[in-house]
């Protein structure tokens, strides 16, 4: 009797955790098919407000910024986080355990703390503020995040395989193209994926190495809902929502993140 009521009460406290995640989403995307612009009911659909984000240019180059940005950003942060994790991998040198340790503070730290300190540096070096700024800024985060999903995967990896492909002949180069590669991909694509949402999703230090007029959707969004919500942010929430959802999907059925299958 005991065992049944904790099961009960188990997925009734599953339920209400999803709820809670997923309800306020939901509300959203539906408001974003409602033909009034100030959530009144009865509910009327309308597909107004995604053609009104389509005709909205500022959106749009926002939209396209940020989702270039992202894309320079995932490319540089995955590059660099996969080698930096295979160089800790293979290689003993002083330290080493140090280097590992200060990875963890640029996730821990605070993003205004970081934003700031980032805007006085890059003012200092005299580069400041711009797209490059952005662009380096969102690296910065966004390699520690690689780094550490690289190297789990990388845990699990079998270092005497790497010994056997010397021993056959293998280079350095062959030696990493051919077996290493291959084994940690699952752990290079959540790691990308991470970087991605990181650069995608990030507003603080955005907003604060953006230049005027050439913000990215998150700083967009955030000058919107200042100026007077629109449901056209309803709109472009649920189209990230939707496109974000399928990305994770699609790379959940092609990649074995949970390891051989």
């Amino acid at each position: 009797m005991n065992g049944r009521f904790l099961t009960i009460a188990g997925r009734i406290w599953l339920g209400a955790i999803l709820v809670f995640l997923y309800a306020p989403i939901l509300i959203m995307a539906l408001m974003s098919f409602n033909a009034s612009p100030f959530y009144q009911l009865p509910f009327e659909f309308s597909t107004r407000w995604y053609q009104a984000l389509g005709a909205n240019a500022e959106i749009r180059e926002a939209a396209l910024r940020s989702v270039l940005i992202a894309l320079v950003t995932t490319t540089i942060a995955t590059v660099l986080g996969t080698a930096a994790s295979i160089a800790l991998f293979r290689y003993e040198f002083p330290g080493k355990q140090a280097l590992r340790i200060l990875l963890f503070p640029p996730i821990a730290i605070p993003w205004l703390i970081t934003g700031t300190a980032m805007l006085i540096f890059f003012f200092g070096i005299g580069m400041g503020r711009g797209t490059p700024a952005v662009i380096i800024g969102h690296v910065a985060l966004a390699l520690p995040y690689v780094i550490v999903v690289v190297s789990a995967r990388l845990a699990t990896f079998d270092a005497t395989l790497e010994d056997a492909a010397r021993a056959l002949g293998a280079g350095p180069w062959m030696v990493t193209r051919r077996v290493t590669l291959p084994w940690i991909a699952p752990g290079i694509i959540a790691g990308a994926l991470f970087a991605f949402a990181v650069s995608f999703d990030q507003f603080v230090v955005s907003y604060f190495l953006s230049e005027p007029g050439d913000a990215t959707l998150p700083v967009l969004i955030y000058t919107a809902i200042r100026k007077g919500f629109t449901p056209e942010i309803n709109a472009v929430s649920t189209i990230i929502i939707v496109v974000s959802m399928l990305v994770m999907l699609i790379a959940a059925r092609y990649s074995k993140f949970g390891g051989e299958r």
